[in-house]
């Protein structure tokens, strides 16, 4: 595919997602005109304050340089240890400077991205010595505008030197009849100008380049749609996947439901929709448990592992349809069917202690439920 036709596929904005892994592979958006005008700038800022101090210091440094020390004469192996004096007595002044811009190649990320640390950044990538893509790269539309960014750099700097230098020709001529004191002040001055006048010039070219790359970046990290779906699929999950992972979930949820029904001590069935497990210990628990419930194929195999295991069962439909749409699984029955609920309870304890010499079997409670709590429909 083209570079256009695939452009113009990537319609769509990138996610975070993307943005992220992008950041963290240390592809932000950077603008070398910005960074050059930060160091640049800082630079001449730290001369214009430093200058007098570091021009003292040189000419203390010449001063001492060509002055003649009868210490060295006849006796070559101090010249080492002199020389090396001289260097530092020359480096030291300027190491306020250097930290100056060293410290200034960190304002050009700290604008565009912010400091961030990618040690992703610092692998080699041995596909850009692929001749191939470097041709592509060198006529693309990233080339094409380096291009146009370069000639406007020679264009403008080249412009404003000329200026300059221009200007400072006619005042040029009067500095060999100055003192070296008064000479060497002019030509930093001089020199001072030069910079910030390129300073200037390259602030025009950054104030242009900045908010271009910024729309670069986020359009060279636009995604089609078809990535958008992928990448919330990602995120998201398969949709197959999960439906078989919460299908899963569900029979897991039902076994353990079923090995649950032996202990229960009561089943309340509609009879035929519906069907509720109840279970009670007496100082263990505040009130009975829902321990199984399930309407259709599920109440009729919570009737049938009951009948297996000779639990008691009760048919009382509103309540089992009270039970069955308000109380949640494993957790204590709703305060509104206490009452209910122990009626049949009530019943289930005098049906287990009772014996045929005892005379009449205990018959099941007629309990009612709060309407609010039925609304007397089957399950759909």
């Amino acid at each position: 595919m083209s570079e256009t036709g695939d452009r113009e596929d990537r319609t769509e904005s990138p996610t975070s997602k993307r943005l992220a892994d992008a950041r963290k592979r240390g592809d932000v958006p950077r603008s070398r005109e910005l960074a050059n005008v930060a160091v640049l700038g800082s630079s001449v800022i730290g001369l214009m304050v430093l200058g007098p101090r570091v021009a003292g210091s040189a000419m203390g440094w010449m001063r001492g340089a060509l002055a003649f020390d009868p210490a060295l004469v006849d006796h070559q192996d101090r010249l080492l240890p002199h020389a090396m004096v001289l260097l530092a007595s020359l480096v030291l002044p300027l190491l306020p400077l250097v930290g100056i811009a060293l410290a200034a190649c960190f304002i050009s990320p700290a604008i565009m991205s912010g400091l961030r640390f990618s040690g992703q950044a610092l692998q080699p990538n041995f596909s850009r010595l692929n001749p191939a893509a470097g041709l592509a790269r060198m006529y693309s539309r990233e080339g094409r505008v380096e291009l146009l960014r370069s000639l406007l750099r020679v264009v403008l700097v080249g412009a404003v030197g000329y200026w300059v230098i221009r200007r400072a020709m006619l005042s040029m001529p009067t500095l060999q009849y100055m003192s070296v004191e008064a000479a060497v002040t002019q030509g930093l001055g001089f020199m001072l100008k030069s910079l910030a006048a390129m300073v200037g010039s390259m602030v025009l070219l950054a104030a242009v380049d900045v908010p271009y790359q910024r729309w670069s970046w986020a359009e060279k990290l636009k995604m089609t749609k078809q990535e958008v779906r992928d990448e919330h699929k990602e995120s998201e999950g398969n949709p197959q996947v999960k439906g078989k992972l919460r299908n899963m979930a569900r029979q897991l949820a039902q076994r353990q439901m079923m090995e649950a029904v032996p202990t229960a001590d009561v089943i309340i069935t509609n009879p035929t929709h519906f069907a509720v497990a109840l279970k009670y210990e007496a100082g263990k628990m505040r009130a009975p448990k829902l321990v199984a419930s399930g309407a259709g194929e599920i109440a009729l195999k919570i009737r049938e592992i009951g009948n297996a295991h000779r639990v008691t069962m009760v048919e009382s439909p509103p309540l089992a349809r009270a039970l069955y749409r308000h109380a949640k699984l494993n957790q204590e029955i709703p305060v509104q069917l206490y009452a209910a609920v122990a009626q049949i309870l009530s019943y289930v304890f005098q049906l287990r202690r009772w014996h045929p010499a005892q005379g009449r079997m205990p018959v099941p409670p007629s309990v009612t439920v709060d309407p609010a709590l039925d609304d007397g429909q089957a399950p759909r």
